[in-house]
């Protein structure tokens, strides 16, 4: 799905970093996967909160891998270079556009500075060939995406998101998105005002 934008269902967001952060700290790299990101504003937005949280030195060892089956060939370019038109940063509240965003050389665009966009990279992926870009991560993020997939569909994918976590890693839908029966024993709600779960041992 590649319609998204920057701070979209922030409370969601904010919330997996509060919970998540506690648990990944303690580990040497923080592995997280961004499944569906589109043209990166959710994966940037995700980024910017981490690096929020925890200050430069902690953030550099921040590794956010971002997919999307991408049908245009577009998105990689888009999202290594963070280069976005000014309709899509307005929603960011200011005090956080002045540190992260810069003018770029395009008028009316705007660049994600360099420390943020070190922390991501793009790959082509499609959840369906149920072949997860990496293992061990502490958080997964798919929003707006399975919502297209039939039941059986969505099991696989949830499936392999369990495989593909560590253990005592998150995972996060978006507010409309339950887990399916079958596979509900495999996480722990985290909270009770967002799809935020942990993985069961």
């Amino acid at each position: 799905m590649a319609f998204t934008y920057f701070f979209r269902d922030i409370q969601t967001l904010e919330l997996a970093c509060d919970h998540a952060l506690p648990v990944l700290k303690t580990r040497r790299y923080i592995n997280i996967w961004d499944a569906g990101c589109a043209m990166g504003p959710e994966a940037y937005t995700l980024a910017i909160l981490l690096r929020e949280r925890m200050g430069h030195m902690y953030f550099r060892n921040v590794r956010i891998t971002a997919t999307d089956i991408d049908e245009s060939n577009l998105f990689g370019k888009i999202i290594s270079e963070g280069v976005y038109p000014r309709e899509q940063v307005e929603r960011i509240p200011r005090d956080l556009f002045d540190i992260y965003f810069e003018k770029a050389d395009k008028d009316g665009f705007y660049r994600i500075i360099e420390e943020i966009r070190r922390a991501l990279t793009f790959h082509r992926h499609d959840l369906l060939t149920l072949q997860s870009p990496g293992n061990d991560y502490g958080l997964i993020v798919c929003k707006n995406v399975l919502l297209h997939f039939n039941e059986e569909q969505r099991i696989k994918v949830i499936q392999m998101f369990y495989d593909s976590l560590m253990e005592g890693g998150f995972l996060v839908f978006e507010q409309t998105q339950t887990l399916p029966q079958s596979v509900s024993h495999l996480f722990t709600p985290v909270v009770s005002n967002a799809q935020l779960f942990q993985k069961t041992a």
